[in-house]
């Protein structure tokens, strides 16, 4: 007997998770997603620090401070505290980005307070002991010799230094550069937490399972003892600055390459775009964010050049870059770079409701697996918050996402597409940059 075919309903709309407000006795503020079912508790402590306030001597000193917080307080040595964290199954880590400082959690609902009383003790009584200090420093001047190693580490840090202006943090590695960590030492970690980390201005983000009331309580009686005696000082730091100018190459010379890295940076939005951010993700998929979009469809699929090409808009708090990237063989670098300028040249004539439909259906109806756990809600939601967004926008983009039409991506195109385009390729300059030249695009610089 045939049985019928299943209907398959409709995805329905989905918002993003709503988060409960609180703020604790010393003011961080704190936002809890209940999400039943999630036995391991997420939890992200942001501290609003722009890293651009490091010394520009010592940039990378953030990053070590991060780094170096667990590796030994007043109260316990580096090897007590990492098996305080181990004896309760809690997973630790924290990072310095941008807009901050972010240290974060894992554990069971049972012993996430374990959790939040350890990352307390790190930021209120770090002891940076040297021998800690100088390890990690060492580690970070191992990860510089890396990031020079590997194509695309090394197309993203030179298009960062051409892109930006020299005088803008943005343009060196957040990470600092072999120079500036090379000189820190404990001292200046100790220096740059005491003037520098404070609960003023901090959020803490809580997602899982959990009793809301008795995490408040514990919350409190954790995070919510941290106090700094000491005022903030002034941050007059500056926003990310684009250098001026036309489209600029740089050729970062490998020799023998047998790949080719292409890097294409240009000047995009941030999330309060007007018109809403809506369409840039989509555009995103439709020029380069699947084996169908455009630019594997030509160079993967067509030409055999690449295993993959990808294009991206990447906000920062302010202003933001369009991305495309993906490495070709090396002796069609040439052709590849041409080809994806034509591609991307080509995009303003418009796009079709076929893409448009695909790239809405598959970033809207795809949302509610993305943001399913919750280390994913909370990511999100610390993620937002540092660029001074709740997470009731992830819900607002997604309901104009449904909306959209081919004349909207058309619109959002138009708003960027001819910007200056800083271009790297990290591959045999002495093969194909005057091959490059020849393309007439801009000034290629051999470095």
């Amino acid at each position: 007997m045939v049985q019928p075919r299943p209907v398959v309903p409709l995805a329905q709309p989905w918002e993003f998770p709503t988060a409960e407000r609180h703020v604790l006795d010393n003011g961080i503020e704190v936002l809890l997603y209940n999400r039943p079912g999630q036995h391991i508790t997420s939890t992200r402590v942001l501290v609003p620090t722009p890293i651009a306030v490091e010394p520009r001597e010592l940039e990378g000193v953030a990053t070590m401070v991060a780094r170096t917080m667990d590796e030994g307080t007043r109260s316990h040595t580096a090897d007590e505290m990492a098996e305080l964290f181990e004896i309760d199954g809690i997973a630790y880590g924290a990072g310095y980005g941008a807009r901050g400082l972010t240290l974060e959690t894992e554990a069971t609902a049972a012993k996430s307070a374990q959790g939040w009383a350890l990352i307390t003790e790190c930021l209120q009584e770090p002891a940076f002991p040297a021998e800690e200090v100088s390890r990690h420093v060492g580690q970070r001047l191992s990860e510089i010799e890396h990031e020079a190693a590997a194509p695309d580490m090394r197309a993203a840090k030179e298009c960062a230094a051409t892109f930006y202006d020299q005088s803008s943090r943005a343009s060196r590695p957040a990470g600092g550069t072999a120079d500036t960590v090379r000189a820190i030492t404990a001292e200046h970690c100790v220096d740059f937490h005491s003037r520098w980390i404070r609960p003023e201005g901090a959020t803490v983000v809580v997602a899982g399972e959990f009793d809301a009331m008795r995490t408040l309580r514990e919350l409190n009686a954790t995070l919510g003892t941290w106090q700094v005696d000491t005022a903030a000082p002034q941050d007059d730091s500056l926003a990310a600055l684009v250098a001026p100018g036309a489209t600029r190459v740089r050729f970062a010379h490998r020799p023998d390459a047998v790949q080719t890295e292409l890097y294409l940076g240009s000047l995009g939005p941030d999330r309060r775009v007007a018109g809403g951010w809506a369409p840039y993700p989509a555009l995103s998929f439709a020029l380069g964010g699947s084996p169908n979009a455009r630019l594997d469809a030509v160079l993967r699929e067509e030409k055999g050049y690449t295993y993959g090409f990808r294009s991206a808009f990447r906000p920062r708090h302010e202003g933001g870059m369009f991305i495309v990237s993906g490495s070709v063989r090396s002796d069609v670098t040439v052709e590849a770079l041409e080809l994806t300028l034509q591609i991307l040249d080509s995009a303003g004539e418009g796009f079709t409701e076929e893409e448009t439909t695909a790239a809405t259906d598959f970033i809207g109806k795809t949302a509610p697996a993305r943001y399913a756990t919750a280390d994913a809600v909370a990511d999100e939601a610390a993620m937002l918050r540092s660029n001074g967004l709740g997470t009731e926008f992830v819900s607002s983009y997604l309901e104009q996402l449904a909306g959209l039409r081919a004349a909207d991506l058309d619109a959002a195109w138009a708003m960027w597409a001819d910007e200056p385009r800083t271009i790297v390729l990290v591959g045999d300059a002495e093969a194909h940059a005057d091959g490059v030249r020849a393309l007439g695009i801009g000034e290629v610089t051999v470095i």
